[in-house]
């Protein structure tokens, strides 16, 4: 892995000092009704309640859970945030996987909510770039008064390594944009 450098090293201590013990997958949310409307959607009051996912969503969830059944372990554990979107998704590929013959629990964790992005909340999508473009220069930047990237990676670190310690192999359900963040501040891109 690639250590990163300038501002974003400053997260370098939130990556695991030795390697994961466990396999972690991750698993973007299916079509959402968000992303079908072109609307920014992050604050937990309105995405754990609404702007779930499409029909398109969510047979694209269960597809990912059946393609996923020939590489899985036995056990896959699913974790997911509690936005509609990622829950729904999380649900509809652990139901595949339970089909196939796989011990599948899901677990919600707060930590892989989306990222906060402040004023832009019920914008337009197309304002993310403005945002992408500020965290390749400093991911502890915030404007619109956004998450910063930085907070989002660590946050998401400090989920993965408690994982590790107590989990089996699993599945790991996010946000796509949380892990864009991760690999941003963390790979520098």
């Amino acid at each position: 892995m690639k250590r990163p450098t300038g501002k974003a090293k400053a997260t370098a201590s939130c990556l695991p000092k030795k390697p994961l013990r466990h396999r972690f997958f991750a698993l973007r949310h299916g079509e959402s009704e968000a992303n079908v409307a072109k609307i920014i959607i992050s604050d937990p009051k309105v995405g754990t309640k609404a702007f779930g996912l499409t029909a398109a969503g969510r047979k694209g969830a269960t597809r990912a859970g059946q393609m996923f059944k020939k590489t899985a372990a036995k056990r896959v554990v699913m974790v997911s945030s509690d936005f509609s979107r990622a829950k729904q998704t999380a649900q509809l590929f652990a139901q595949a996987l339970r089909k196939a013959g796989r011990i599948c629990p899901l677990r919600i964790a707060k930590e892989l909510r989306e990222r906060r992005f402040g004023s832009l909340e019920a914008d337009s999508d197309a304002r993310y770039p403005e945002v992408w473009a500020q965290d390749r220069h400093d991911p502890a930047a915030r404007p619109f008064g956004v998450e910063a990237a930085q907070a989002v990676q660590r946050r998401t670190s400090r989920l993965v390594a408690k994982l590790d310690r107590e989990l089996p192999d699993g599945a790991d359900v996010a946000h796509g944009l949380n892990w864009r963040c991760h690999v941003r501040v963390v790979h520098g891109r």
